[in-house]
């Protein structure tokens, strides 16, 4: 599946939920108290960051979409300096001020990259009317192309139904990143985002992919929901829909500096990406890569749009290369887990020239993922004559590895490779020429197994025959 960034200028989110602002004290620490066996940071160093519902609409503001947040802060300092962040990133805030609550406020000391301790400075809100706080919700949700609910327990989602029917009846879909375990407070939501301990807490004990999809579709019925998007740490999510298959994604390899705020971006991106237009399992995706994008960073922390691009390059990218036939089959299943279209063709592609390039640029166009499969030395000089190839096996593939648009390249050293195409089953099966279909080596399983195959032609006078030919009299 090839993912696009969708523009998301043509996006309006509102979000509502918990506020809170994260500070960080950064300094060195080179010594332990000796009042206390604790380290002594010396602090230089201090910035403020939007947190929890906060966190969400920033990360929304950032993708550029239109971003509107409602919660609960303290009549003080805090509260203001949380709104001034968010109002200069774009977020339009409608904020309740407790007049005797203090804003909710967790402070983190840093040192050396990595987190001593966190102070967290707060007073739920359980007890405050919220009554204003729900008259300003049913007077944005009509605008809204997506309503957010970022629950941290903390009293300002006390009653998620109350909002949930008021964005049924304007017709707004809901996303819900839950807290605790009585999922009953979010019936009729479109999509709740649990992690996966969250999930299970509800469900109970998931071992294997089937046990959980099949807990999250009785959960889907028992609770009226449309969806649930499971996040499960380094096996990625899993989007379970009624009567649809499991979208599984998994997560992208890299070092990890620090988790916090990742389902805001996973829940945020998600928004964003359906409020633009995007699909289900293409928000989805790109959910899964922004949530890849902010673990690489420190804090609570936000992904970009040209970040976003930057990710999905690298990783239409990822994998690319030359394959052993055995971890090829495995790299093509992963491809099919993540729902992405497998193109192949084959060949011996002796010299590559303008007319491969054209073809394999035609072919790519027809998927996700471009395989190409390659004629032994021995294969070509039973094909071609003892004369060919021109160029070795190892030298050909490396040429066709470095194209933009093939994605994995594997030799074969039969006459044809049938044997390997009904063994790889892809989704479009491609030849170049003027051959008929059912001349097509491995067309038979390919169409069996419902894929489709294809005939292109090839770019005029371009043949590696035509190339050698002239080289010769060239050399006469």
């Amino acid at each position: 599946m090839e993912v696009q960034v969708p523009d998301f200028h043509t996006a309006r989110v509102l979000v509502c939920g918990d506020v809170m602002l994260d500070r960080y004290w950064h300094g060195p620490t080179s010594r332990i108290s000796p009042e206390a066996p604790v380290p002594v940071v010396k602090i230089h160093d201090s910035e403020n960051r939007a947190g929890g519902a906060g966190n969400v609409a920033l990360n929304i503001a950032c993708l550029g979409a239109s971003t509107q947040l409602l919660g609960i802060t303290g009549k003080d300092d805090n509260g203001q300096q949380l709104q001034s962040l968010l109002q200069q990133a774009g977020v339009e805030c409608h904020f309740l001020q407790h007049p005797h609550h203090p804003t909710i406020t967790k402070l983190r000391i840093i040192s050396r990259q990595q987190q001593l301790i966190r102070l967290d400075f707060e007073e739920a809100f359980h007890a405050t009317d919220l009554t204003s706080l729900y008259n300003d919700f049913d007077q944005q949700v009509a605008n809204a192309g997506v309503v957010i609910l970022s629950d941290y327990g903390k009293g300002s989602l006390s009653n998620p139904q109350r909002l949930i029917e008021s964005a049924q009846r304007a017709g707004v879909p809901v996303l819900v990143d839950p807290k605790g375990t009585d999922f009953e407070r979010y019936r009729g939501a479109t999509l709740i985002t649990p992690n996966l301990s969250e999930f299970e807490a509800v469900v109970g004990s998931c071992p294997d992919d089937d046990t959980l999809v099949a807990k999250g579709q009785a959960l889907l019925q028992e609770y009226d929901l449309e969806a649930v998007l499971v996040t499960r740490s380094e096996k990625g999510m899993t989007l379970i829909r009624k009567d649809q298959t499991p979208f599984h994604l998994p997560t992208r390899a890299r070092e990890v500096y620090d988790v916090t705020g990742a389902g805001d971006t996973v829940i945020s991106v998600l928004a964003a990406s359906l409020a633009a237009g995007a699909s289900m399992e293409h928000a989805t995706a790109l959910a899964n890569t922004g949530a890849g994008v902010v673990v690489g960073k420190l804090g609570t922390a936000t992904v970009t749009t040209e970040e976003l691009r930057s990710e999905l390059r690298s990783e239409s990218h990822q994998g690319a290369g030359v394959f052993a036939e055995d971890a090829l089959a495995q790299l093509v299943e992963e491809a099919r887990r993540r729902g992405e279209k497998l193109v192949m063709t084959n060949g011996c592609f002796d010299i590559i020239h303008p007319g491969h390039v054209q073809y394999l640029k035609e072919a790519k166009a027809l998927g996700d993922r471009l395989l190409v499969a390659v004629n032994t030395d021995e294969s070509v000089a039973r094909l071609k004559g003892p004369t060919r190839p021109i160029n070795p096996l190892d030298h050909r593939m490396a040429v066709l590895a470095g194209l933009e648009s093939v994605d994995w390249v594997v030799p074969f050293g039969e006459d044809t490779p049938e044997r390997l195409i009904c063994r790889l089953l892809p989704d479009v099966l491609v030849k170049g020429g003027d051959y008929t279909i059912e001349q097509i080596a491995g067309g038979k399983c390919v169409q069996q197994n419902g894929g489709d195959v294809i005939v292109l032609s090839f770019k005029d006078n371009c043949s590696t025959t035509a190339i050698v030919k002239r080289i010769q009299n060239a050399e006469d």
